[in-house]
């Protein structure tokens, strides 16, 4: 096992002899000095493990020790010990990064516990949350294996991500394969899950069902428009439930979660269909019949969601409320930072929808750049990208101006991604629909039935038919189309790529955030 070196200055260190010795039995070699001088120049002389500062020292305190160090070895921890409890201090000591403050009278216990917790946080955390997953393993397993709801693979998924969080921030990621595998096992039984339930949920209506895309607005937002303070619908395109728990953290700062659950996307789970669905609180079939001047088809060249302020429109009168509401759709930094400084001009508005495309064009240009490739090869990559594009983002400056006056922030999305590995062959002609994840068209060819969900009357998903023979076929689990006369290229240039269309844990159950201003 590894020793660590520790620092302690303190002027009265010899009365300290009985905790050196202890911590020397626990496996820690402790330097003792007499002052802050002295510290700080035997840490430019060694390296140590973490450094004991007594706050009251004759000559230079233990609070000017500190800062000394912290300009040379600002990565060393640095634990306070004091007989003060004075708060002024406590702050300046926090205020200056210590790791830890502990107050005379020591015991060893105490001075133990602080060690380990700086020292050995993450081995510790490592073998607890291994142990953890292989205690719950079975549970999730005995789970997805019986025959349950929607409710239950909500949180069945939940608690994958809850575990490949856990793991992905171990030191020790011995149960990272494990996971994957029981997330590919899971994701397998959730395709069948929908294949054998989704065209009931839209046509039987004492079907036991999720709430899906064209149900949200209606069921989750426009109640709060009868309360006093303004709405804000934040919907992050391309959103995944792991992605908002990397972001969560930030938005927790300005805001107090007052829900946080999932809902189901449509199918296809794609910007055109699902996005269109929340906003026009319609299936894509009932969008194309009532609003034929706003639904754009899939073999059609016109942007595919220039027309979401018109479908929220026609929702709002349908639904008889007369709030005023604006729309805003982001899709670069410049847009971003207009928001930004306009975002006190948005309380003058009942509601206000903003439609923020960064994520969705992350994974389009994880595709199309080798760079971003590069920068995020899997899962955990990918998260950390969004994390630090959030956090640097005008969006965080709109959220920061909203946070300051009493507001209702709700944050979702319109479907998931998943990361794509295995090829599926499919032919069709040149009219069929370029998405990797789902395609549309006549004649579409393929040879196993079992490894595609197939629907050949559209109209009973409530799906627009362009012609009679017109069939939609959707990749499941982690397949990706691939057309034959073009395959290895296809193969190379799409695998391991984020993509959405089609069927998956990842892509279907995804995040609904209610929150208000602290």
């Amino acid at each position: 096992m590894q020793r660590y070196n520790i620092l302690w200055a303190d002027d009265e260190i010899d009365l300290l002899k009985p905790h050196i010795i202890f911590l020397h039995s626990k496996g820690y070699d402790v330097t003792p000095v007499h002052s802050g001088a002295d510290a700080i120049e035997k840490c430019n002389e060694d390296n140590f493990d973490i450094v004991f500062l007594d706050e009251n020292m004759p000559g230079m305190s233990g609070l000017e020790t500190l800062s000394h160090i912290k300009t040379t070895k600002p990565n060393v921890p640095v634990v306070m010990i004091t007989k003060s409890e004075e708060e002024h201090i406590m702050e300046q000591a926090i205020g200056s990064k210590i790791a830890d403050y502990l107050i005379k009278p020591l015991n060893p216990n105490q001075i133990l516990l602080s060690v380990k917790k700086i020292l050995d946080n993450k081995r510790l955390v490592s073998e607890k949350t291994n142990i953890g997953y292989q205690q719950d393993f079975r549970n999730i397993s005995m789970a997805y294996n019986d025959r349950i709801g929607h409710n239950e693979w909500a949180d069945i998924y939940k608690k994958l991500i809850y575990w490949e969080l856990e793991i992905d921030s171990a030191e020790n990621k011995s149960m990272k394969e494990i996971l994957e595998m029981q997330k590919t096992e899971a994701n397998k039984n959730f395709c069948k899950f929908i294949m054998e339930n989704y065209e009931s949920w839209l046509n039987d209506a004492n079907a036991e069902k999720p709430m899906l895309s064209h149900q949200l607005m209606k069921k989750k937002v426009f109640p709060y428009l009868e309360k006093e303070e303004p709405v804000f619908f934040l919907l992050i395109d391309n959103l995944r439930y792991d992605q908002w728990k990397v972001i969560e953290p930030v938005i927790t700062t300005y805001f107090k979660v007052e829900e946080e659950s999932t809902y189901y996307s449509i199918l296809p789970t794609t910007t055109s269909y699902a996005r269109n669905s929340i906003f026009s609180g319609l299936l894509p079939a009932d969008m194309e019949k009532k609003h034929p001047e706003l639904w754009i088809h899939d073999d059609e060249e016109e942007g595919k969601n220039n027309f979401e302020d018109k479908f929220l429109e026609q929702q709002l009168i349908r639904n008889k409320i007369t709030a005023k509401f604006s729309y805003n759709k982001i899709t670069n930094t410049a847009q971003g930072k207009a928001l930004a400084e306009n975002a006190s001009n948005l309380f003058n508005y009942k509601l206000n929808a903003i439609v923020y495309n960064f994520v969705d064009m992350l994974s389009h240009a994880r595709t199309d750049m080798a760079m971003i490739r590069e920068l995020a090869p899997d899962e955990s990559a990918y998260r950390s990208i969004t994390a630090s594009w959030f956090q640097h983002s005008p969006l965080l400056d709109v959220l920061k101006k909203i946070s300051e006056k009493k507001a209702r922030l709700i944050i979702t999305t319109d479907h998931g991604t998943v990361r794509v590995k295995r090829p599926f062959k499919i032919v069709g002609d040149k009219n069929t629909n370029t998405n990797l994840r789902y395609k549309q068209g006549k004649n579409l060819g393929f040879e196993d039935e079992d490894d595609v969900y197939v629907s050949r009357k559209p109209e009973k998903i409530f799906l627009p038919r362009r012609n009679v023979s017109t069939a939609y076929v959707f990749a499941i689990e982690d397949h990706f189309f691939a057309y034959p006369n073009n395959f290895n290229y296809y193969v190379n240039y799409y695998k391991d790529t984020f993509q959405h269309g089609g069927i998956s844990l990842e892509e279907i159950i995804i995040p609904f955030i209610s929150l208000t201003s602290k």
